[in-house]
């Protein structure tokens, strides 16, 4: 019998046994597979539409939505209901129906500032931003995703409430002496109005990342302007500033759009100076986005 030499019988002992029939083709002794592997899940490219999903998710399932909108809904639609109950139908000639609504949203604006910013500043507080970004690598696609979502919600949420209070204080004072102008388009633009502020407040939460803070500064944006005007009017150097910011703040804003004014263009120039600070705030929110570590 014929013994092996010893580096033969060792080269036996580690040769690797041949493949069950039907098995995966197996990896050389490099490591190095020796046939293609194809994952049996799919593989498809995220788009705006997946972060839109998940937005909406997170804004529906938080309690501070909840909280938020609700305490909105009840300002807007008790306050209005009230100041309809109040009235008559002669206060109805040269305004429209939906007025009633302007003394809920002058409170419940705040409400919708307070959401705009915990859209966002929420989830740097506790962390989960880091899970969104990791999640989601394009940050402007997550900051894009928020903003659709939570305009959305305000709009809807305020165009319903601003019309409901229309509808109910037409069915109340729809009398003859009564002849309202256009009551479809405060819903609009009034609705337009407190959610370009939450819009606002959410690329101030995005640029701050700090829920404190973000409320404060947008508080103090909507409520300085309305009171720093008794102020500056007193004397004759600052009066046209003050005038200007009597003009232009969020109540007065707001009471145009409702027709309080009719001498100003019912808020137009009000509306589109919103418009232009809540985008050039949104640049500031992009382009920081992109700068700043999580």
């Amino acid at each position: 019998m014929t013994t092996p030499h010893p580096q033969q019988a060792n080269q036996q002992a580690y040769a690797p046994a041949p493949p069950a029939p039907g098995a995966a083709p197996a990896a050389d002794w490099q490591g190095a597979p020796s046939g293609s592997y194809t994952s049996p899940i799919p593989i498809k490219g995220t788009h705006l539409g997946h972060a839109i999903s998940s937005e909406w998710t997170k804004i529906k399932s938080v309690r501070s939505t909840m909280w938020t909108l609700g305490v909105f809904l009840c300002l807007v639609i008790g306050i209005g209901l009230l100041v309809a109950w109040q009235t008559n139908d002669i206060e109805y000639v040269n305004v429209p129906y939906t007025l009633p609504a302007f003394f809920g949203l002058v409170l419940g604006q705040i409400c919708l500032i307070t959401l705009g910013v915990l859209a966002i500043s929420s989830e740097y507080g506790t962390g989960m931003i880091r899970t969104t970004f990791t999640a989601s690598p394009q940050r402007h696609r997550v900051l894009a995703a928020k903003i659709l979502i939570y305009f959305a919600v305000a709009f809807v949420v305020s165009a319903a409430a601003i019309g409901l209070v229309g509808l109910v204080t037409a069915a109340m004072h729809g009398g003859p002496e009564a002849s309202p102008t256009d009551s479809g388009g405060t819903v609009l633009k009034g609705a337009l109005y407190v959610s370009l502020l939450g819009v606002l407040a959410l690329a101030v939460g995005s640029m701050l990342r700090h829920s404190a803070g973000a409320i404060t500064a947008m508080l103090g944006l909507v409520l300085v302007p309305a009171i720093l005007p008794a102020f500056l009017m007193i004397s004759q150097s600052t009066r046209k500033i003050g005038e200007k910011m009597m003009d232009y703040n969020a109540p007065n804003s707001l009471a145009k759009i409702f027709h309080l004014d009719s001498e100003s263009g019912h808020g137009n120039a009000q509306l589109w100076l919103l418009v232009g600070v809540t985008a050039a705030a949104l640049v500031g929110a992009f382009a920081l986005l992109e700068k700043r570590d999580v």
